[in-house]
């Protein structure tokens, strides 16, 4: 047996969607358009799991997954004393200790999580987990984290991995040893016709 990990990203509410530091606020009505018309397109999974912000949440909810429980380890990372800020405001205030926070993964100047503390909880979840099928809805930097950990990158490499919103990133492996299925959109009715190009909160 294996496991097969399949990782949802929940949906950006619009297309101009300002890029914030922990920005796990519910989804907004077009967000939430968007996640309910993929809804019924989901595989099965003998776990369902969520993480525990707003916005993972329901966006589990809007896509059908009544049942998902929340999975604490799934949390999106810590921005410390920049929650809630706009990326260009810190990127005006505190140009040096962005571009640390951005280039170093052992750099945590907010005061909260770096990328490979990030990495690390995320490895050590996606390795502890049981043969079988898990669906589980996260936000792209946890995605991100998952995709370093299993295929052994260069904590470098985090900012350089782009998840798209309502994508499904899948991960199949044993005994640590992991395969890679590159995110794809999950499939849509024709109610929205927004472009899937959203920008992504840090």
């Amino acid at each position: 047996m294996t496991v097969r990990v399949m990782l949802i990203s929940p949906a950006a509410d619009t297309p101009s969607h300002e890029a914030r530091f922990g920005d796990d606020g519910p989804l907004g009505a077009a967000g939430l358009r968007r996640t309910r018309a993929a809804a019924g397109s989901l595989p099965a999974a003998g776990q369902v799991l969520t993480a525990p912000s707003a916005r993972c949440a329901g966006s589990a909810a809007a896509l059908g997954l009544a049942a998902a429980r929340t999975e604490p380890a799934l949390r999106d990372l810590d921005p410390g004393r920049w929650r809630g800020r706009p990326l260009a405001e810190v990127g005006a205030d505190e140009p040096q200790a962005l571009a640390a926070w951005l280039t170093d993964p052992d750099a945590a100047p907010h005061g909260g999580e770096s990328v490979r503390d990030l990495v690390t909880r995320v490895g050590a979840w996606l390795d502890g987990l049981a043969d079988g099928r898990v669906l589980a809805v996260a936000a792209p930097a946890v995605v991100r984290a998952a995709l370093v950990h299993a295929l052994a990158l260069p904590p470098q490499t985090f900012w350089r991995l782009d998840v798209l919103p309502l994508s499904v990133t899948e991960l199949s492996g044993r005994g640590g040893r992991w395969n890679l299925r590159c995110g794809v959109p999950l499939p849509q009715g024709t109610t929205d016709t927004a472009s899937p190009a959203e920008t992504q909160t840090p």
